[in-house]
C-alpha cells in the first residue's frame, strides 16, 4: 500500500471516530468537545490537501448523476463545517476563549446545532460513497468469506441499519436538523457506550443508504452507455 493511500485511510478513520465523539458534546464535557473540534479541523484540512486533485477537477469534465451526487455532498459538508467552525468560535469557552468575541450566542447556538447534525448525516452519506472501495481494501487484508458468510454480513448490516432508523427517531436527530428542538438533550446517567452505539447505528444507516443509492446511479449511467 502506498504511503499516501495509507495516510488517507488513517485521516479518514480519525475523522470518523472524532465525528462520533463530537456528537456526545455534554457527555464528554465542553472543553474536550472544543479540543476535539480543533483536531477535526486539522484532519479536515489534511483530508482536502491529500485529495486536492479532486478539487482541482471540479470544473472539468462531464457531470454524471453520480458526480452530481458526490459534489453536492462535498459542498454540503463544506457548508456545515464552515457553519460549525464559525458558530463554535463564538461559543468557545476553552480552546478559543482568548478571542475578543461577544454577542450573537443565541444565533450561534442554533447555527451550531443545525450545522453539527446536518454535518453528521452528510459525512455519513459521504462515507457511503466510498464503501465499495473500503470493502475492496478489507478483502486484501482479510480472507473473503464464503457465500453464506457474505449473506450473514449483509444481514447483520441490514439489522444495524434498521436499528439506525429507530435510533435516528429516538434520539430526535431529525428534530435537531430541522431546529424543531433548539436544545440538545443528553441523559447524563446513560453510559457513553450506549450513546455512541446509537450514533454508530445511525451512521451505518446513512452509509447503507448512500452506498446503494450510489450503486443505483452507477447502474443508470452504465445502462445509458450500453444503449
Amino acid at each position: 500500500m502506498k504511503r499516501k493511500t495509507f495516510l488517507k485511510i488513517v485521516v479518514d478513520i480519525g475523522m470518523t471516530v472524532m465525528l462520533l465523539f463530537l456528537m456526545t458534546y455534554e457527555l464528554i464535557g465542553a472543553a474536550a468537545h472544543e479540543w476535539l473540534v480543533m483536531g477535526m479541523f486539522v484532519l479536515f484540512i489534511t483530508h482536502h490537501i491529500l485529495n486536492r486533485k479532486w478539487s482541482q477537477c471540479v470544473f472539468k469534465g462531464r457531470y454524471t448523476l453520480f458526480r452530481i451526487w458526490q459534489t453536492t455532498l462535498v459542498i454540503g459538508i463544506l457548508m456545515t463545517m464552515i457553519g460549525s467552525m464559525y458558530s463554535g468560535i463564538i461559543l468557545s469557552e476553552h480552546a478559543l476563549s482568548f478571542l475578543p468575541i461577544k454577542g450573537g450566542r443565541a444565533f450561534a447556538r442554533e447555527g451550531h446545532m443545525i450545522s453539527s447534525y446536518w454535518g453528521f448525516v452528510l459525512m455519513s452519506l459521504h462515507l457511503g460513497l466510498h464503501w465499495s472501495m473500503i470493502m475492496g481494501m478489507a478483502k486484501r487484508l482479510v480472507k473473503e468469506p464464503p457465500t453464506t458468510g457474505k449473506w450473514l454480513l449483509r444481514g447483520t448490516a441490514a439489522l444495524i441499519a434498521g436499528y439506525g432508523v429507530y435510533a435516528f427517531i429516538q434520539r430526535g436527530i431529525g428534530q435537531y436538523m430541522l431546529l424543531r428542538n433548539h436544545f440538545a438533550f443528553f441523559d447524563f446517567e446513560e453510559p457513553l457506550i450506549f450513546f455512541l452505539a446509537d450514533y454508530m447505528a445511525v451512521m451505518a444507516l446513512f452509509v447503507c443508504v448512500s452506498h446503494y443509492f450510489s450503486k443505483g446511479l452507477r447502474y443508470i449511467i452504465q445502462t445509458r452507455k450500453i444503449k
